[in-house]
């Protein structure tokens, strides 16, 4: 694990620039320029199948930011992220300790040039902390192991899982991931989840999700009820589970239209 300050050297896994990579993808979604040639182009496949592919990056980027404001608000001083991937401010971090300076936060993703800009991720203030693992969520015992060096157990954690869950196939078990997560955070503890949906139009996003396949990714879209099984034994906040534009839009930073098939929801571990 990589952490402020710590001034360690680190073996960094090589980049793989022979197929796409859904961080990368991402980020040139967003406008960024962390990406490579084969990136571009499977994005740019996306982009032919669903021009609002962007928007939808922008709106999800705004929920978390809603999201990890709310949340923060409601007195939770930890958070753990999960498929954090290129760093694009404001991160999370940045803006959970504008509103508590003494917020401590982890991130772990697996794609190793998110790993190259952790340094961004780690620009902590002097009262909180910031750290960076490298992990793979079908490993969740692994990434809740790096964590506990940062983060406090017997105190509630934010489980931040956005955008990811639909890049996990039904094989490699999404539901049992998010119960392993959540069975070792405390009671009081919350989880943030944000999936892409077919439910609007299912051709499209089986060609969609097609592209990702044949680049190497498990993408896998979901239905309001298979999304909405995640929460399970969970308390869901209002408004329970919507499209993403539909989510507190109060909040401010709304991007996009009820038409961007994203649910999402915030549910607290009782």
């Amino acid at each position: 694990m990589t952490e402020t300050g710590s001034g360690t050297d680190r073996l960094e896994p090589p980049l793989d620039t022979s197929k796409p990579h859904s961080a990368r993808m991402y980020d040139y979604f967003l406008g960024g320029k962390d990406n490579y040639p084969v990136d571009v182009a499977a994005a740019e496949q996306v982009t032919a199948l669903f021009p609002a592919v962007s928007a939808m990056a922008r709106t999800n980027r705004a929920f978390m930011h809603r999201a990890s404001r709310l949340l923060a608000e409601r007195g939770v001083r930890q958070f753990l992220d999960i498929g954090t991937g290129i760093p694009t401010r404001p991160n999370l971090h940045q803006i959970v300790q504008g509103i508590a300076p003494e917020a401590r936060v982890v991130y772990a993703d697996n794609d190793p040039i998110v790993l190259r800009h952790a340094e961004a991720l780690l620009h902590s203030t002097p009262e909180g902390r910031t750290a960076y693992v490298q992990g793979d969520v079908r490993e969740p015992g692994k990434i809740l192991a790096a964590a506990r060096e940062t983060l406090d157990f017997t105190r509630p954690i934010a489980l931040s899982l956005v955008a990811l869950l639909h890049l996990v196939a039904d094989e490699d078990e999404p539901a049992r991931i998010v119960r392993e997560l959540l069975a070792q955070l405390p009671s009081g503890s919350y989880v943030t989840l944000s999936h892409a949906t077919g439910d609007f139009d299912p051709e499209t996003w089986e060609r969609v999700v097609e592209v990702y396949r044949k680049g190497g990714t498990a993408a896998q879209v979901r239905s309001r009820t298979e999304f909405s099984a995640f929460f399970t034994g969970l308390q869901l906040l209002d408004p329970g589970v919507v499209l993403a534009a539909e989510w507190h839009p109060e909040l401010g930073e709304r991007q996009g239209g009820t038409e961007i098939p994203l649910y999402v929801g915030i549910a607290r571990k009782p």
